[in-house]
């Protein structure tokens, strides 16, 4: 398997393009030539990650947080980023990030945390909405039938895992041609009446000029009749996940629990100590922002990271009760993106390993 191939594999369940705007996702070092000697997947991209990967025999590094993020203003082999840059390219081994796209999956990141939590009944905590077009033609009988094979030739008029997917209802269709009008029916000054169908379908937002182009191609007339209608819609995957533990508990007790799963020597709690704890939501690395949407969804407290004295205030006299697990909780997708490679991959592509790194990249002791 190549590089290329590894790429589009991932790329059909965990799309690059649902990731942040600002992230940087998908191959940031390496050849799409290569192949594939290995995996090796982890949190953080270091000096160390790299040394594993080489002893490991892996030639490619898949990582939640992007190694090129920032500027980076100088790649020297004496310090900092640039020597870790320099050691990936001196030894060819590819780097690629899986960051934000990991975050919406619903196998994802915080889907892993919800699993190591135990929660049940898990479902998308911030759904995020995709826009999308609605499309209707207005054509001739006759021509109906070629012109859908076109379209669904091109790859428009897809939902999901079905193709074809159009719905027409027949009337009349009224037009008089005239001055230099170049009619595919009909005569010039008069007036005709054609048989036509108006053809509707959906496509994706970013097929809009694709299947402009694709009308005029393939239309019969000369000036096409066509809407384009700019619609939004749920989209299957999102940030963060919320769900129920199997029972009703104290914060003192989800604290410990949380902290044996995670494998954590220290959390931090804000809120009610007082409170009982069932319905729990979870984004993994920093999430605040959405504490207030999970309360409104009926969470009993809200587990994230990086939580700034202010916002935990602010969600204290709001009585919302917050949990932070530290950023380096995201540690959990180096053995979940194992699983979901192992299930991505076919069994006669996958001549390699996949492991998940040994390393703590936590920049923090606890002391």
């Amino acid at each position: 398997m190549t590089i290329d191939e590894l790429l589009k594999t991932i790329n059909t369940h965990v799309p690059f393009d649902t990731a942040e705007s600002w992230d940087n996702v998908g191959l940031l070092i390496g050849d799409k030539a290569n192949k594939v000697t290995g995996i090796l997947t982890a949190l953080d991209c270091t000096k160390e990650i790299v040394d594993e990967a080489l002893n490991k025999g892996c030639n490619t590094i898949i990582c939640h947080h992007p190694l090129i993020f920032k500027g980076i203003k100088n790649i020297t082999q004496q310090e900092g980023y640039g020597l870790i840059i320099r050691k990936l390219i001196k030894n060819d081994v590819n780097l690629i990030a899986l960051h934000t796209n990991l975050d919406v999956y619903p196998k994802g990141v915080n889907a892993m945390l919800a699993n190591k939590l135990g929660l049940e009944k898990q479902q998308i905590l911030n759904p995020e909405n995709i826009a999308y077009y609605k499309v209707q033609v207005f054509i001739p009988e006759e021509n109906l039938s070629d012109f859908k094979e076109a379209l669904s030739e091109a790859g428009v008029a897809q939902e999901g895992d079905y193709q074809y997917c159009f719905f027409e209802s027949p009337g009349t269709g009224q037009f008089k041609p005239v001055d230099n009008a170049n009619p595919h029916i009909g005569e010039k000054d008069q007036i005709s009446h054609v048989q036509e169908y108006k053809l509707e379908f959906m496509i994706e937002y970013t097929q809009r000029t694709l299947t402009q182009d694709l009308i005029t191609q393939h239309h019969p007339y000369e000036t096409p009749v066509y809407d384009f209608i700019e619609l939004t819609k749920q989209a299957n995957y999102g940030l963060g996940m919320i769900g129920k533990l199997k029972e009703v508990t104290t914060v003192k007790n989800f604290v410990s629990h949380v902290k044996e799963q995670l494998k954590m020597p220290s959390v931090r709690f804000s809120g009610d100590l007082n409170a009982n704890i069932e319905t729990v939501a979870i984004i993994g690395g920093s999430g605040i922002g959405f504490e207030y949407a999970a309360s409104q969804k009926g969470a009993d407290i809200f587990v994230t990271g990086d939580i700034k004295h202010h916002d935990a205030l602010d969600a204290k006299i709001a009585g919302v009760n917050l949990l932070d697990i530290n950023h380096y909780s995201e540690y959990v997708m180096r053995e979940g993106l194992c699983h979901l490679l192992e299930d991505w991959l076919n069994v006669e592509d996958k001549t390699f390993n996949i492991e998940a790194s040994e390393i703590n990249t936590d920049p923090f002791e606890y002391l």
